[in-house]
């Protein structure tokens, strides 16, 4: 079948559809319930369904023959070390902690926040979560303090799992502080922590409360699966929120399954046996979609990396695993390769290794612009494919279908909507907009199975913030357009978009541009408030390594290029070099915290924050250029 008859039926009949893809699950009770809607434009999917999410990723796979096939390579070049779980081994891993965890008092619909590096134990403990029906919540290892009690106070776990540490580059971090100090600040007081500790720094346990990770272990006998009903909750993943507060996304069982191996086969284009490389944390969205559950679910072998794409050792380590594992298919955040690029302009580094293997490269998470992906494309000479989702879908919203022959590339755009998804641009008052009229990015309900339904514990929240805006559509946040074809363009969040002189213009479209500059690695472009024209965009530029360019010169030559792509109308006159640009640890650029410095407003230090000492770095800079108020 064709990508587009698929797409249309998927819309037109999205029940027969889905039930269609829901048969390629491994279900203890199919469901006969396939759809149904509620009054409040939520709805369920597979709502009598009984299924458990660890016997998809392992015993089913198991009785498929697959036991002796690896599972999941621990690749570790933070620490100079490497392991690898065959499925038998790990389903034995797996069910002996969902053991411990029983011990321990836990039990289907219990919380258990897992507070903890990219360590194979992390995994485990996700998948021992689902095998016995609790309620997972990865916080990534090194939040503050203050942000784990928020996510306990709201997740009121049984249970937390850390371990001594976590390894950045060459620094270790202390794990254990953050959560005893976490623990203090709670009014919701977790009954036991359990710590993996490790060689490069060791914890201290308080007594009563905490365990060592593996007298646990070894004390407990294995469990098998309980069974869970479709919409049954798998796990909470914490988003940030205007108010502040996170949102506590909830993922289901039945949708998200269905979801994800649909997305593996026809996305990716990822068979049973094939090597895949999820570039990402399990602290993200894409490390639970794409690193644990749906890589596993389809038979495959997952690459669980802990390093980062530069410096552990140097901009070739993903090439170098590439090759080591023969790695089929990668996915990884823009910024990781804009790092690559930046340390590796001309791919020395990529041309010591053998990446024959790799059919094609995938990237999400930030907007890929147009010379990064060149880049890479030139480099690798793969496809590379840029698609797009959020944290609430779970799955990608655009993206091409491999599988199904829909391959085209439009540089710039995330690709066509996926099956199920019917992506809509709307103007303010909700109306439909033309092939090429830019507005806000919003999806015709019934979203297509595992997107989030509700907020943990915050139903209305969810309904106020996805459902309001729009009537019967589910608002992104996102702002772009579609062409006459039907590629979509997202060109940022809708509060990227700033208005000079009343003129509308995206920043985004300005980052592409000042991206194009060959002495530019990476850059932000920010909306600044200015008295006569309401906003005026400044561009705060990172350089590439080696290059030897004035900072007036590439102002000047920014400004052209702004002016005769975009017009004067742009207003765009002021280019920032800076030596770093804040980021959270998924790779995006804070450009809300930068607008706030750039106008003198108050804004509290980010949870998702990478480095803070970033900020009071950057904020000096941009008072003494005068593009800050010296009150800031």
């Amino acid at each position: 079948m064709s990508y587009a008859s698929e797409y249309q039926r998927s819309l037109k009949e999205p029940e027969s559809f889905w039930k269609e893809q829901a048969d390629n699950i491994a279900w203890f009770k199919k469901p006969e319930n396939i759809l149904e809607s509620l009054d409040d434009g939520t709805h369920r999917w597979f709502a009598d369904g009984e299924l458990n999410s660890s016997y998809l990723a392992l015993d089913y796979q198991i009785e498929q023959g697959r036991g002796e096939q690896t599972a999941l390579i621990y690749d570790s070049p933070a620490t100079n070390s490497k392991k690898q779980f065959t499925y038998n081994e790990l389903r034995d891993q797996v069910a002996q902690f969902a053991g411990a965890l029983t011990s321990l008092g836990v039990g289907k619909g219990d919380g258990v926040i897992i507070y903890m590096p990219m360590v194979p134990e992390a995994g485990i403990a996700m998948l021992a979560c689902a095998r016995i029906g609790a309620v997972h919540s990865v916080v990534f290892g090194g939040f503050a303090p203050h942000e784990l009690a928020i996510r306990i106070n709201d997740a009121k776990p049984k249970v937390v799992l850390t371990a001594s540490c976590g390894i950045e580059f060459t620094k270790v971090i202390e794990y254990k502080p953050l959560v005893d100090a976490a623990m203090d600040q709670a009014e919701h007081k977790p009954e036991r922590v359990v710590v993996l500790q490790r060689p490069q720094a060791e914890a201290e346990m308080q007594s009563g409360r905490d365990l060592d990770w593996y007298d646990l272990f070894e004390q407990s006998s294995p469990v098998g699966c309980t069974p869970m009903k479709s919409n049954d909750p798998l796990y909470i993943m914490y988003t940030s929120g205007t108010t502040g507060k996170p949102k506590g996304i909830v993922r289901d069982n039945g949708g998200h399954a269905v979801a994800l191996y649909y997305a593996l086969r026809n996305i990716y284009n990822m068979q049973a046996g094939d090597v895949w490389m999820g570039c990402s944390d399990v602290g993200w969205v894409v490390g639970h979609s794409f690193i644990m559950y749906g890589p596993l679910m389809g038979g495959c072998t997952t690459v669980f990396f802990e390093g980062k794409p530069v410096r552990t050792p140097d901009a070739g380590t993903f090439w170098r695993v590439v090759e080591e594992y023969k790695v089929n298919g990668m996915f990884a955040a823009p910024t990781a390769f804009r790092a690559i690029r930046k340390e590796d302009p001309d791919g020395h580094l990529f041309r010591q290794y053998d990446v024959s293997s790799l059919k094609h490269i995938f990237v999400a998470g930030e907007k890929l612009d147009s010379p990064t992906y060149h880049w890479l494309h030139e480099i690798s000479q793969k496809p590379i494919y840029d698609h797009w989702w959020q944290t609430e879908t779970g799955w990608p919203v655009t993206a091409p279908a491999t599988a199904l022959g829909s391959t085209d590339i439009r540089v710039g755009s995330t690709n066509k909507p996926v099956a199920g998804y019917d992506v809509q641009v709307l103007d303010p008052m909700g109306y439909q907009l033309g092939a090429n009229e830019n507005g806000g990015i919003a999806i015709k309900l019934p979203l297509p199975p595992g997107c989030a339904q509700t907020l943990w514990n915050d139903h209305d929240r969810y309904l106020s913030s996805y459902l309001a805006d729009y009537p019967g559509y589910y608002h992104t946040g996102d702002g772009g357009y579609i062409d006459e074809n039907g590629f979509v363009y997202i060109m940022g969040r809708t509060d990227d978009v700033i208005n000079v002189s009343g003129h509308r213009l995206s920043t985004g479209e300005m980052e592409e541009l000042v991206a194009k500059h060959p002495a530019v690695a990476e850059c932000a472009v920010i909306g600044v408030q200015e008295s006569l024209k309401g906003q005026v965009p400044v561009g705060l530029i990172l350089l590439k390594d080696g290059v030897d360019i004035e900072e007036a010169e590439l102002e000047k030559e920014l400004v052209a290029m702004i002016r005769e792509q975009i017009g004067a109308i742009a207003c765009f006159q002021r280019a920032l070099v800076v030596d770093r640009l804040p980021k959270t640890r998924s790779g995006k650029i804070l450009r809300a915290v930068l607008r706030k410095i750039a106008n003198g407003e108050s804004y509290a230090m980010p949870s998702t924050i990478d480095d803070e000492s970033i900020l009071p770095e950057i904020t000096e800079k941009m008072v003494t250029e005068g593009l800050a108020p010296e009150s800031v």
